[in-house]
C-alpha cells in the first residue's frame, strides 16, 4: 500500500515549530556574540603568543575541536552538577555553544590576524596610536574582514548543531519536531517541514551576517 502524505497534523502544530525555531535563533544569537568574543580574545592571545594564556587557549582549542559537540553538551549538563554546579537546560545549551564556537572562531580569527602585515602595526606606532586603537583599527577589523565568510559559515554550523540540544530537553526546534512526531506519528512530514525551517533559518542568518559584514566589518576595516 502506497504511503499517504498528510501534512495537516504537522501544520496544526506550526506554533510549536515556530516557537522552537525562535528559541534556536535566540540560542544562536547569544552563542554567536559570546563565542566570537571569546574567539577574538583567544585569537589575539595565540597570534601574539601571550604567555601563559597562549598555551591555555591552545589546549582549549584542541580539546574542543577534537571532541563531539554532543559529548561537550553532556559534560556540561550532566558533569557540572556532579561538581556542585547547578545548571539549567537553557544555560547548558548556551554555554556549550559559546565554548564550541569560541574554539573554532579562535583559529579562524587568528588566521586573519596573522595575515595583517607587521608594517601596518609599525605605521600605527609611528602615528602615536594607542595599543587599543591599533588593535581595533589596524588588526581586528581588517582581520575580521578577511575571515568573515568563514566565520559566518561556522556560526551557521553551530546553529545547525544546536539540534542535539534536544537530548537534554532544551526546547529548540528539533525538540519541538520530536514532540510533534511522537504525537502524530507522521515522521516524514514532521521532519520534512523541520528541515525546511532549518534551511530558511540558515539562509536568513547568512544574509544577516553578510549584511553585517558589508555594513560594519569590511567598510570599517577599509577606512584609512
Amino acid at each position: 500500500m502506497a504511503y499517504q502524505f498528510d501534512f495537516m497534523p504537522v501544520l496544526q502544530n506550526t506554533d510549536l515549530l515556530l516557537r522552537g525555531a525562535l528559541f534556536t535563533l535566540e540560542l544562536t544569537a547569544i552563542g554567536a556574540v559570546f563565542g566570537v568574543g571569546l574567539g577574538i580574545v583567544g585569537a589575539l592571545v595565540r597570534a601574539w603568543n601571550i604567555r601563559p594564556f597562549s598555551a591555555i587557549f591552545g589546549v582549549y582549542v584542541e580539546l574542543i575541536r577534537n571532541t563531539p559537540f554532543l559529548v561537550q553538551l553532556f559534560f556540561i549538563f550532566f558533569g557540572l552538577p556532579s561538581l556542585g554546579v547547578q545548571i539549567s537546560e537553557w544555560q547548558a545549551a548556551v554555554l556549550a555553544m559559546v565554548i564550541n564556537l569560541g574554539a573554532y572562531s579562535t583559529e579562524i580569527i587568528r588566521a586573519g590576524i596573522q595575515a595583517i602585515p607587521r608594517g601596518q602595526l609599525e605605521a600605527a606606532a609611528a602615528l602615536a596610536m594607542s595599543r587599543f586603537e591599533a588593535f581595533r583599527h589596524i588588526v581586528l577589523l581588517p582581520a575580521l574582514g578577511k575571515v568573515w565568510p568563514a566565520l559566518s559559515s561556522q556560526i551557521i554550523i553551530v546553529m545547525l548543531g544546536s539540534a542535539v540540544c534536544s537530548q537534554i530537553a532544551t526546547e529548540e526546534l528539533s525538540f519541538a519536531a520530536n514532540f510533534i512526531q511522537s504525537r502524530n506519528f507522521r515522521a516524514f512530514e514532521t521532519y520534512a517541514l523541520t528541515t525546511l525551517i532549518y534551511l530558511c533559518m540558515a539562509l536568513l542568518i547568512r544574509q544577516l551576517l553578510n549584511w553585517i559584514g558589508r555594513r560594519y566589518i569590511t567598510r570599517s576595516g577599509s577606512r584609512p
